[in-house]
């Protein structure tokens, strides 16, 4: 393995002297401009991702459609990420991050457009699949950062760009509020301002990320990415659709099956091809596996927190014996952007502690507090503030899992495959919140209460809900057992000394490239 920034490396050369230790204040002030231009395109792709959940209904009514069929145009971003994501991040690893991230920013500027334009189901499917295939972007991201960032300030601007995910997530949730609080607005309006953010977005990189010229080129393994996309769409497919279908319907089942049958050909493909889009001794090394354990139960956590909370404060305590009555508006701005904004505010804070103490220790507390905020919520969900006390906690956790699963991806995987490696981590967490989603929707509609007067809609037992959070602490208390058991442990953090020679090594070697 090729000797990285991260990593310490040959520290006695002698151009690295004293100056080269304190880098000139533009070079601290390039490197803010690539963190900040990267953390908007990260959050922009984040907030596509979410901002249709809220007005599914609203877009069945104007399209004169089903729920089962307007269900699509969130499970087709769903299937587009799991898809387009490790092939454009390996393509970006070989051929240009920075060429990818604009073009992928491009295909989502073109979806966002497709989808506020048309009036069929169809073209505004198709259009989120096209914002979907952006997805890509979070991986390059990093990979970009860890090309161009100084060792003292990579942990840290790792957990300010991962954090913006949930923050972008919960912010989506309120903007879309907004937009469609009055009765009969026009959900379109949610895709011109998402076509406006791609574009600013798009700016910001095309502006303010350097061209990056030490991409390892080679031939794209196409085979190898259609037969895992292939797997990923059915393995994803059913989860997201097997409330719907049914759970023991012969579509679900088979979907399994067929999944189970093309991961066995994706394996037996890469073993075979001379470049391999996915180098398998590398990905089911331990470290870089159970990382991506970590990142499935850290996506179960995060949606069965959202959808439990969405539909907790929502239900109408009058009728329900519980909940708030919120609209969604309110569930948005009251309930769910606290945590989101403690997310992104924490999230600085979770790079500090990932570059003093260890990546592992950090993903460590992040289980310990998420466990302690499902308790909470599992114990007492019958006050605004109970509810909003414990979300806090959780998205703290978050925040610092966020800020951990990067450090540890780059600590496990060669310097050229960050881009695929973080690729694949994002996949897990999208696996794990589909997972999350289908588990939550399936328990709320499992038991209903009784005795409701006739013509209301059925209303889930509170035992449903506080089942789901329980389970929700069970699998955080399972990411304290992958951060102490199944990850090896990480060496101590490097003296500060050995950080400063190693940032000399590492601009000369970005002066080099220029």
């Amino acid at each position: 393995m090729e000797v990285t920034p991260e990593m310490p490396g040959d520290t006695t050369s002698p151009s690295v002297g004293r100056t080269a230790l304190i880098p000139p204040s533009g070079a601290a002030r390039g490197e803010t401009a690539i963190i900040v231009a990267l953390s908007i395109a990260a959050m922009v792709v984040s907030m596509a991702q979410t901002l249709i959940v809220p007005i599914l209904g609203v877009i069945q009514a104007a399209l004169h459609t089903s729920a089962a069929n307007v269900s699509w145009a969130n499970t087709a971003t769903l299937l587009s990420a799991a898809v387009f994501t490790p092939l454009l991040s390996r393509f970006g690893d070989q051929h240009g991050r920075k060429r990818t991230m604009m073009a992928a920013l491009v295909v989502m500027t073109a979806g966002s457009l497709l989808a506020a334009l048309t009036h069929s189901l169809f073209w505004l499917i198709v259009g989120r699949v096209l914002q979907g295939s952006a997805t890509a972007l979070f991986p390059l991201a990093l990979a970009v950062l860890r090309h161009e960032i100084r060792p003292q300030r990579l942990a840290g601007s790792m957990a300010l760009v991962s954090g913006t995910l949930g923050f972008g997530s919960g912010l989506a949730l309120v903007m879309t509020g907004l937009l469609t609080q009055n009765a009969g607005s026009d959900y379109r309006r949610v895709f011109w301002v998402a076509a406006a953010l791609a574009f600013m977005a798009l700016c910001a990189v095309a502006l303010l990320v350097p061209t990056d010229h030490d991409h390892t080129g080679g031939r794209t393994d196409v085979l190898g990415a259609l037969t895992f996309g292939g797997f990923l769409v059915l393995l994803l497919l059913p989860i997201s659709q097997g409330s719907k279908w049914g759970w023991s319907s012969g579509r679900t089942t088979g979907c399994f099956i067929a999944a189970a049958v093309m991961a066995c050909v994706w394996w037996f493909t890469e073993r075979r091809v001379r470049e391999p889009m996915v180098d398998l001794p590398t990905f089911t090394h331990r470290p870089v596996l159970f990382t991506n354990v970590a990142g499935l139960l850290i996506g179960f956590v995060m949606f069965t927190q959202f959808i439990g909370l969405s539909f907790l404060v929502q239900m109408p305590g009058s009728i329900a014996g519980y909940g708030f009555g919120a609209s969604v508006l309110r569930a948005s701005v009251e309930y769910l952007l606290p945590s989101t904004l403690v997310s992104l505010l924490t999230a600085p804070l979770g790079g500090a502690l990932v570059q003093r103490y260890g990546p592992q220790l950090v993903l460590t507390v992040s289980g310990v507090l998420g466990t302690a905020g499902f308790v909470w919520l599992s114990t007492a969900h019958d006050t605004t503030a109970s509810v909003i006390g414990a979300s806090l906690i959780t998205g703290a956790a978050i925040s610092f899992g966020y800020a951990a699963l990067p450090a540890l991806i780059a600590a496990g995987v060669p310097r050229e495959m960050t881009g695929l490696a973080n690729g694949i981590n994002s996949i897990s967490r999208s696996v794990g919140s589909a997972i999350g989603s289908a588990t939550i929707t399936t328990l709320l509609a499992s038991k209903s209460i009784q005795g409701l007067p006739p013509g209301l809609p059925p209303l889930p037992a509170e035992s449903q809900f506080t089942i789901g959070f329980v389970i929700g602490a069970a699998v955080w208390t399972a990411v304290i057992l992958v951060a102490l058991f199944g990850l090896p442990r990480t060496a101590r953090p490097r003296r500060r000394g050995a950080e400063e020679r190693a940032s000399g090594t590492a601009d000369a070697d970005r002066k080099s490239r220029i």
